[in-house]
């Protein structure tokens, strides 16, 4: 594991890094991005940067120039020799008095990179009743508070499941805690809109980009008539549902392995697209 915290590379992962009072850790006011690092080359970082301009802005936080978070992404990756690594970048508030009102000290920006194993071919999720709230304050941004994503995890676990399938406050389908929900109904190809207050995934814009897919809005009941579901995220790229809930499907199904053939041979051609 390598760090790097506001301008400082760290002997190691443990060093001491951030106050206690930083507005991240206090009250999770801040912003971050996983980008998947295959032989040393960040997949996609120029999206990824692109949409953690867009979170801050939502949140109202400044982002350090796109030219030093980019140098710090090389610090970390400098020397690396993992095959494939998840690297992380975040963006917090900075220092603050105890409570929600901001400080004036400036944002803490860290990069970290550690190794990663590859996710299996295929996976369980589970439904669970608690929705997001897709019309709140910071709907649809990729902030660091993943408290109920913690707790919904846990959930799935309990279940012998990878993921936990949201719906939002009208109980459509909406996502999972770090994962775009791709299915197939009568042949098609569909995904929700980013109206149901799912994040704008990387993965989830280069599927829609690369092969196509119905957006569209239905009641997470929808699952339960779907011949084949996915997952798609940055570090599991495209992934099969075996079982949702109690219902067991074929992973990866026809169109499940035509997507994935289709993003293998798009995102070999180029690491940035």
């Amino acid at each position: 594991m390598k760090a790097w915290v506001n301008g400082r590379l760290l002997d190691g992962a443990d060093d001491p890094a951030l106050s206690v009072l930083d507005h991240g850790f206090t009250v999770g006011d801040g912003v971050f991005e996983t980008v998947k690092v295959v032989s040393g080359r960040p997949f996609a970082l120029t999206r990824h940067l692109a949409r953690l301009g867009r979170s801050a802005a939502g949140l109202g936080l400044a982002v350090p120039p796109d030219a030093e978070v980019r140098a710090a992404v090389d610090a970390v990756l400098a020397g690396a020799r993992w095959e494939l690594t998840r690297l992380r970048i975040t963006v917090t508030a900075g220092i603050a008095p105890p409570g929600s009102g901001r400080g004036d000290a400036g944002p803490t920006l860290a990069v970290v990179a550690g190794p990663m194993d590859p996710w299996p071919e295929s996976t369980a999720v589970v439904t669970v009743p608690w929705p997001r709230n897709d019309v709140g304050a910071v709907a649809g941004l990729k902030t660091t508070s993943y408290a109920e994503n913690v707790v919904a995890l846990a959930r799935a676990a309990e279940h012998d499941a990878g993921e936990a399938i949201f719906p939002n406050t009208r109980g459509q389908l909406c996502e999972g805690t770090g994962s775009n929900v791709f299915y197939v109904v009568d042949g098609e190809l569909r995904t929700p809109t980013l109206g149901s207050g799912c994040l704008a995934g990387v993965t989830r814009a280069l599927v829609l980009e690369w092969y196509g897919a119905v957006e569209r809005d239905e009641p997470i009941s929808v699952l339960r008539d779907a011949t084949e579901i996915f997952l798609a995220s940055t570090t599991r790229d495209v992934q099969g549902v075996r079982r949702c809930d109690d219902r067991q499907l074929e992973a990866p199904g026809p169109v499940t392995r035509k997507v994935r053939a289709r993003w293998a041979e798009e995102s070999a051609k180029n690491p940035d697209p």
